[in-house]
């Protein structure tokens, strides 16, 4: 496997040279000042690629290997007149990124919202902070901070009763940061930050978007952008729905591992391929991720590996967890990306290995006192990667004993 580490650019509190003695080869990074819609173009690629490869002598190199995101336009989730030149600029990014042979993409097609956390710091047992959903609180900012429009069809009484006690409790400034987290953006997050009203306007526009006609623009989009990515050996790994379930009305669509085989079935391209979020599809119980990674592996692309533990009473409700301590066997399911490199030796491709990267590590130790991109911070993430690299040495070498 190549041992991979996001990077959010300059600004970034860790380093490229803090990334350097983690022991990662591989850098994900994106252009993140650019707008949506707007292609990459050679130069700014180049120049990106700079910062993160170019090195003094005798320190370890590193590669920016893994895109993770070109973002979508939402006229394309949409569909709407004249989405077609935001269609081409994707493309356009995909070629230039390929021109300067970066050739994995992590990509998402999430509406409105990307990634979504309630809590930032959620004091473990350990006193670390973690990242958590709350569904209690995602109901209250929902119902009663928002007032989405029927919203209260998507909660039962009891539900919508505490929501509202949740909610009360709540101080001003509670309910602010409680907004700023789910709307005004986070870190990766390829989506624009919303004010509230504008949050409002962006849902109106998917009222009549149902699932199925979210699903048909995803494959209309891919039908356009996969001939070209066959031809450059560009690899796609669509990013699952985080969390995996509809929320504020939206429909989501890459959720379970029935929605994947739809998605192959429909568009069987070796580029059309996935990024093994363990943590994402994790956060629902009746995703195996074991067996998932076992199913598709010859899809699998990259993989974030980090695990959750969710609420036994509020199953929709999460908090990440250590990356070998989760709800989820971990070392199962690196055992089958393994066993899916291996397959990939034996039938001869030339590009066998899987990108992994530790993800959304705890903020421990020394970060706590420092200001740090939440989930992103340098030592949870460096422990999570240690305790992963042992866990592949291991499976590793009982393969090679095994022969």
């Amino acid at each position: 496997m190549r041992e991979s580490w996001r990077w959010f650019g300059p600004s970034d509190p860790v380093t490229i040279d803090d990334i350097r003695q983690t022991g990662a080869t591989d850098i994900v990074s994106a252009l993140q000042g650019i707008p949506t819609g707007e292609p990459w173009s050679i130069e700014a690629i180049e120049k990106h690629q700079a910062l993160i490869e170019r090195f003094e002598t005798n320190l370890t190199p590193l590669t920016w290997s893994v895109v993770e995101s070109i973002p979508v336009h939402e006229d394309i989730k949409l569909a709407r007149a004249g989405h077609e030149q935001y269609v081409d600029s994707w493309i356009a990014s995909m070629e230039n990124l390929a021109h300067c042979g970066i050739k994995t993409i992590c990509y998402n097609f999430m509406p409105v919202i990307d990634w979504t956390r309630t809590d930032l710091k959620f004091k473990l047992p350990s006193g670390a902070f973690a990242l958590r959903f709350d569904q209690r609180k995602f109901a209250a900012f929902d119902l009663f901070i928002l007032q989405r429009v029927n919203a209260e069809i998507d909660y039962s009484k009891e539900e919508i009763a505490e929501a509202k006690q949740v909610f009360e409790q709540m101080s001003e400034a509670e309910r602010q940061q409680l907004t700023n987290n789910i709307i005004a953006g986070l870190p990766g997050k390829m989506t624009e930050a919303y004010g509230i009203d504008d949050f409002r306007a962006m849902l109106a526009c998917y009222k009549d978007i149902t699932p199925a006609i979210l699903r048909d623009n995803l494959f209309s989009f891919l039908s356009k952008i996969l001939p070209r990515a066959e031809a450059l050996g560009v690899k796609l790994a669509i990013h699952p729905d985080d969390p995996p379930r509809d929320m504020f009305g939206l429909p989501r669509v890459i959720c379970t591992a029935d929605d994947l085989e739809l998605l192959f079935g429909a568009l069987p391209s070796p580029s059309n391929g996935m990024t093994l979020c363990v943590g994402t599809y994790g956060s629902r119980p009746d995703n195996n991720l074991p067996a998932m990674a076992r199913q598709f592996g010859s899809r699998i692309h990259f993989s974030h590996l980090r695990g959750v533990c969710l609420d036994p009473k509020e199953p929709r409700s999460f908090y990440e967890a250590s990356h070998l301590d989760s709800d989820i066997n971990m070392v199962q399911v690196i055992k089958e990306l393994l066993d899916e490199e291996k397959r990939r030796q034996h039938d001869g491709l030339t590009n066998s290995h899987i990108y992994i990267r530790p993800d959304h590590g705890h903020q421990m130790m020394d970060d706590m006192g420092k200001t740090v991109n939440p989930g992103y911070s340098a030592i949870g993430r460096l422990k999570g990667l240690a305790e992963v690299r042992g866990v592949i040495r291991a499976l590793s070498a009982q393969n090679m004993e095994a022969l």
